[in-house]
């Protein structure tokens, strides 16, 4: 593994709906519009290379918008997506598209659209939208490196997430989402009240679910309940192409542990790096100390592929 990677201090609590400068738009896919938010960089030097960034299980592109921004203002352009039948995007009413494998084909097609279109592109995928990377890389996606945030090596182990899965499935399949919808309130009135969590997000956070597809839904928690570890083969692939990785995870990541995490950097010959004070989502928990890990490492991918891919700007 490569050296543990350093980060600044600083710690905030951002939302889905934090205000920034990006565009709605559609970009094209096999199953129809691909819905996603896109900020052009600041930097207008061309070609400006991509960071590609999808989201997990349930959530949407807005997951990334504390981050949108600053990846512009550090000369990347930043496009955020919703996976194929998540909230706003178009998706097939057949559970099988949406395992990692489908839905990677899906991405790497993306991919390579905007590595005709622009410059070089970066990938990263959290959570269950990391194995749709790995899977994205598997499919020959031409990305010039690859970020894994609180994702793992195979299917998530026993646990409360899990335990979460077993539990929607059955109700999504007799009731409905509404349901399920449900349930889920249920649960999150059993925790402790999050002043971080207004009406206004409360509010969002139902919306992007119920509007997701059922078979996408479905089809995605079965992927996290049997996906067989494809490491070794995603790091033939990166070692052959000569393709960076990096993997990152919240220090508190309830999801896959941090140990798991870091043994899959490990395997991978990746670098790894813990975001402080951030659980299964340092994009909104620390934006900043993530912020300060991503822009770095992608800039000296970059450069060390073409140093004169990108010229960030100054203090950035």
């Amino acid at each position: 593994m490569r050296a543990l990677l350093g980060h600044t201090q600083g710690v905030s609590t951002p939302s889905q709906l934090t205000p920034n400068g990006a565009d709605r738009v559609d970009l094209h896919g096999r199953y129809g519009p691909v819905a996603a938010l896109r900020r052009r960089a600041v930097n207008t030097t061309e070609p400006r290379p991509t960071a590609l960034l999808m989201p997990g299980y349930t959530g949407s592109k807005e997951d990334f918008a504390p981050l949108l921004d600053a990846i512009a203002a550090g000369g990347f352009d930043a496009i955020a997506i919703d996976l194929p039948g998540q909230y706003e995007s178009a998706g097939p009413d057949d559970e099988a598209a949406y395992q990692p494998s489908a839905l990677g084909a899906v991405v790497a097609e993306l991919v390579g659209k905007l590595a005709t279109e622009g410059g070089p592109v970066v990938l990263l995928g959290h959570s269950f939208g990391g194995l749709v990377a790995r899977a994205a890389v598997l499919a020959g996606a031409p990305v010039a490196g690859l970020t894994l945030m609180c994702t793992g090596p195979s299917e998530l182990l026993e646990g409360l997430r899990r335990q979460t899965l077993d539990i929607g499935e059955p109700t999504m399949r007799k009731h409905g989402i509404e349901a399920v919808q449900k349930l889920r309130e249920q649960l999150d009135a059993m925790s402790p009240p999050n002043p971080a969590v207004t009406p206004a997000l409360t509010a969002f956070l139902r919306e992007r679910f119920v509007r997701s597809r059922p078979a996408a839904l479905l089809g995605k928690a079965r992927a996290l309940r049997t996906e067989p570890d494809l490491v070794s083969s995603l790091a033939r692939v990166l070692h052959t192409s000569g393709t960076p990785c990096l993997v990152c995870c919240g220090e508190f990541d309830d999801a896959w542990p941090v140990s798991t995490q870091r043994d899959m950097a490990d395997r991978l010959d990746a670098d790894f790096a813990v975001i402080r004070a951030a659980r299964h989502s340092p994009n909104t928990e620390n934006p900043e100390e993530l912020l300060a890990t991503l822009l770095p490492t992608w800039r000296s991918w970059l450069a060390a592929q073409d140093p004169g891919t990108i010229t960030a700007r100054a203090g950035s």
